[in-house]
């Protein structure tokens, strides 16, 4: 019986930590929307596919529509919006080019 109290307290503990350290998580970000590609309009300039994303507004999460832009200036590479844990805290990274 003595073993089972222990075991409880202790169960009871983790709990409370595993709670304490989500409290200062921020929310997950929800999975992408699904994004039909339309066909790119006719435009001088060279224009790539920029998928939707969600972006955080500093208390939610909006989702911002895919849209074809130009070209110039950045990669093929598309990153989603991500939480980073840093020294000082959570910061979000918006989605970008790289």
């Amino acid at each position: 019986m003595k073993h089972l109290a222990i075991a409880a307290a202790l169960f009871g503990v983790a709990l409370n930590l595993a709670g304490c350290a989500a409290d200062n998580a921020p929310p997950p970000v929800p999975p992408p929307m699904a994004d039909a590609i339309p066909k790119p309009p006719v435009s001088p300039t060279q224009l790539i596919w920029q998928p939707g994303h969600w972006d955080w507004t500093g208390s939610s999460y909006v989702w911002v529509p895919g849209q074809y832009v130009p070209r110039g200036g950045h990669s093929d590479l598309w990153t989603p919006g991500y939480w980073e844990k840093t020294a000082s805290g959570w910061v979000w990274r918006p989605a970008h080019w790289t």
